[in-house]
């Protein structure tokens, strides 16, 4: 397919190709472990091959006396390590500093690092390094209850007593549990650590290189100033790469001791228990409906598991009080505590996992009512937020579904189990709604315009592969009317002005407003140049009466194209540059954005194929509808919207993290057995955005689009394989055992 030049594509909403593309096809792209600095040297980490107990003993001789080797740190030896503030504004999920004491929460923790002038010898003498414990069974059983009263989330009537007084035939009690998934991108974490006597840089894999920055200075006991993190290109993140973890601090404390780099790259099994993952959870559902299908009681009670000594919560009742209209409703959170490390962020945390229970619950209610899903779902739409208790800003859901049911041709869907074929193959359809959460980050942005009639955005953010790099560029070229291509965009580097992080599908949204801002300010220094400068065209004209309108400064009331190009307002004026600034806040403290509920919206439509001789099952045909503000790029956020739908299918099919109850141990820490999405399992997919703004966020309208998609992709793929096989699957992921059973029935 030939694309489409960006010079034919509207600035805001178009086609528009990535400009950091042409750098990642060629390879000239720098990722953090590419930099490779004069003198640098190799850390590989020490990891315990215990999940619970405290080291004994400790010997480093052996690996100190081998080949190469520098430094082997342990607790002993390393430095001071602190634990972050209480401040709201810093965000880590693992608090506890590397080393702070010989006690083991999990395995594969970190209890030394080896430094070596390479790689290789640095892996060597890693394996030498003798430890003895004294160890206990853990406990890393997947089957959870509540170790505590459990919080509510939100609630609104009386759910115990309406669900209890409802008929058998007009509810539902069911449980719905999701495992843990570990991050994979083809980007290992990494780290290249510099110290020149007095300031650090980091070369880091982050998704939020400004935080970075604090926790490294606080855990490092150092002012933030003496602090630098860069971070230009991200093989991807998906929430693992938010806050940041133990190896960054390894590195940075190494580079301090022996005044030299270090590079710090975590290998493929240390994702597996160094850097986070998606926690297990379990969610019972209780829903009660009238003799129409209306929801008299709609409840929630999930837990979900954390580790033994960090308590981060994975918020499953996200969506809840709002999805759905029912004057009676409750949400409830637990957690129980194994002896596994750390959980994280993923892709949609905590919404996905709750929607996977929500959407399968209201499915499962709807054919238990002989209800079709999708008017059943229309049959209960909220006019307003009825948790909150005010409007919406902009819901578009009930449209998503309905139009990307005609787009499915849901129409032609026949009910019964097993009753659709083709090709000799059963085939079965599903569907399910989705939402997330919709809000602006405190942003600060610089833009600036120059004589050569160029423009430069500037911002402390990343791109981590998701088109930040373009959107910027956009956006200036949208206020400024300057051609894209000659607009340079800088991220990447906290020396910047403080950006937003890439995490939440928050960065668009938050940098919208700060961007036009200092545009603005900019394109009015230039009018004051046009009206003060001697040599100016326009001089002695008041400011008032002049415009700034497709790079061009000209009189009001006159044609942008009878006007003067800006570089010409400048070069007689000997004026470099002028520079404008814009800062956004957070929608946190927007008072106008607290009256109304913010939100994205989604719609998923699937088409499973399943051969009973065979016991093959496929995702064949996706039909996504999102309802996602105002789209900036289609281009990238069709991208977003795929990969999400591609990742939604592994959390339904085939990703789960098993462990070893004796060791503690990750079993499949490696991506032969770790089970992913492969282009061989990707489905046809079609993505439509209903492309309505939302100006309660921003002035162009836009909200996120990178978590949107994921959510409801796990319940409609489940949906739709009950409808093909009769198996109700209320356990993530799918299993061909769960599925063998159909093959004389059906």
């Amino acid at each position: 397919m030939q694309l489409a030049s960006n010079k034919t594509q509207p600035i805001i909403g178009g086609e528009i190709t990535r400009i950091d593309g042409p750098f990642k096809v060629s390879g000239t792209a720098t990722y953090s472990s590419d930099i490779n600095l004069p003198g640098t040297l190799y850390a590989v980490p020490v990891c315990a091959t215990i999940a619970k107990g405290r080291i004994t003993r400790l010997d480093t001789a052996a690996a100190a006396g081998m080949p190469g080797v520098r430094a082997v740190y342990t607790r002993e030896n390393i430095g001071k390590f602190y634990r972050v503030s209480f401040a709201t504004d810093i965000h880590i999920d693992e608090k506890r500093p590397p080393f702070e004491d010989d006690n083991i929460y999990y395995y594969g923790q970190y209890i030394g690092v080896v430094v070596a002038d390479t790689f290789e010898q640095a892996t060597a003498a890693s394996r030498v390094v003798k430890v003895a414990y004294e160890s206990s069974r853990p406990d890393v059983r997947i089957e959870m209850s509540a170790e505590q009263t459990p919080s509510v989330d939100t609630q609104r009537g009386d759910v115990d007593s309406v669900f209890a007084a409802a008929p058998d035939a007009l509810k539902l009690d069911q449980t719905y549990t999701t495992p843990i998934e570990t991050h994979n991108p083809i980007e290992l974490h990494a780290t290249v650590a510099v110290f020149d006597g007095s300031n650090y840089t980091f070369y880091e894999t982050s998704q939020s290189i400004v935080n970075q920055r604090l926790v490294m200075a606080q855990m490092l006991g150092v002012s933030q100033d003496q602090v630098r993190v860069i971070m230009k290109y991200l093989g991807s993140g998906f929430g693992g790469k938010l806050f940041p973890w133990s190896h960054s601090l390894l590195a940075g404390a190494a580079a301090r001791n022996l005044r030299r780099p270090v590079k710090l790259v975590v290998t493929r099994e240390m994702m597996f228990h160094n850097v986070g993952h998606r926690t297990n959870t379990q969610q019972r559902m209780r829903l009660s409906v009238t003799p129409e299908g209306h929801f008299t009681s709609f409840q929630q009670d999930y837990v979900y598991q954390t580790s033994r000594r960090e308590l981060r919560k994975e918020n499953c009742g996200e969506t809840t009080g709002y999805l759905y209209s029912s004057p009676n409703l409750r949400a409830t959170a637990a957690y129980a505590r194994r002896d596994v490390a750390p959980s994280t962020s993923m892709r949609g945390p905590g919404a996905v996992p709750g929607l996977f229970a929500i959407e399968s619950a209201v499915d499962e209610l709807a054919i238990k009512l002989n209800i079709d899903p999708v008017r059943f779902r229309l049959m209960n739409e909220p006019a307003i937020d009825e948790g909150l208790k005010v409007p919406f800003s902009s819901r578009h859901l009930k449209e998503c579904i309905t139009t990307g049911a005609e787009k499915f041709g849901w129409a032609q869907r026949t009910p019964g189990v097993g009753s659709m074929r083709r090709d000799g193959l059963v085939v079965g359809w599903g569907m399910a709604a989705g939402s997330w959460a919709a809000r602006r980050l405190v942003t600060e942005t610089i833009v600036e315009l120059h004589v050569d009639g160029t423009a430069r955005v500037s911002t402390a953010t990343q791109d981590i592969g998701t088109g930040t790099y373009t959107i910027l560029a956009q956006l200036v070229a949208s206020v400024t009317g300057i051609p894209l291509e000659r607009v340079s965009v800088v991220i990447g580097d906290t020396r910047l002005p403080p950006g937003p992080m890439s995490g939440g599908s928050m960065a668009t949204a938050s940098v919208i407003p700060a961007v036009e801002q200092a545009a603005q300010a900019a394109m009015q220094q230039i009018l004051v140049a046009a009206s003060q400068a001697d040599n100016s065209p326009f001089n002695g004209q008041p400011v008032t009466e002049l415009a700034f309108e497709r790079g061009m400064v000209y009189r009001k009331g006159t044609s942008p194209g009878a006007g003067v190009p800006f570089e010409r307002i400048l070069a007689p004026a000997n004026v470099n540059m002028v520079v404008g600034r814009g800062r956004s806040g957070a929608s946190a403290n927007d008072a106008d954005a607290s009256k109304v509920s913010i939100h994205s919206y989604c719609a998923n439509f699937i088409e499973v194929t399943w051969q009973p001789e065979t016991a093959r099952l496929r995702v064949n045909r996706v039909v996504s509808m999102i309802d996602g503000g105002r789209i900036i790029n289609a281009r990238t956020a069709r991208n977003q919207i795929e990969g999400a739908v591609v990742m939604g299918l592994g959390m339904a099919l085939f990703e789960e993290t098993q462990y070893d109850a004796r060791s503690g141990a990750p079993i499949n820490r490696n991506l032969a057995d770790y089970v992913m999405t492969t282009h061989a399992d990707a489905p046809k997919i079609d993505v439509t955005f209903l492309d309505y703004p939302d100006l309660a966020l921003n002035p162009l309208g836009a909200r996120g689009v990178g978590e949107i998609g994921m959510a409801g992709i796990a319940p409609a793929i489940t949906n739709a394989v009950y409808h093909a096989t009769g198996v109700r699957v209320r356990n993530l992921p799918v299993r061909i055992e769960d599925l063998l059973a159909t093959q004389a029935s059906v």
